[in-house]
């Protein structure tokens, strides 16, 4: 948290899907971090310390964001982290997003409902 606002750390290769998002979360008093890859969101979150991770599975690498959930477990994170998907929700139904250290699945394009409802459950109030 930094100035009373819970920090989004959105990692994507997509410039555009990255500000939409922002403007969701900016709008509804969340701060976002940013990464275009994997490797890059690393940096971010051992410099920003996110409250919650939204990560895309496929970016530079096929499983870029599943290797970075597993380099987030080395870590010892605490902080929910959720998958990006073009596949979404019949990913969600076919795969267990658990064993690949996700907390739950994002269809893309997002719902903006949805990700603030998953915000508001996740994160307690400030």
């Amino acid at each position: 948290m930094q100035d009373g606002k819970y920090v989004i750390l959105v990692i994507d290769d997509n410039a555009d899907f990255r500000e939409a998002v922002r403007l969701i979360l900016e709008a509804n008093d969340y701060l976002m971090v940013e990464a275009s890859s994997a490797e890059q969101g690393l940096k971010k979150y051992k410099a920003e310390t996110p409250d919650l991770i939204i990560v895309d599975l496929m970016m530079e690498e096929v499983d870029a964001g599943a290797n970075f959930a597993k380099e987030l477990k080395l870590l010892n994170n605490t902080a929910p982290i959720y998958l990006l998907s073009g596949a979404g929700d019949s990913m969600a139904s076919s795969t267990d997003y658990n064993d690949l250290g996700f907390n739950g699945v994002f269809q893309k394009p997002i719902n903006a409902q949805r990700l603030l409802g998953v915000l508001k459950a996740k994160l307690p109030e400030a």
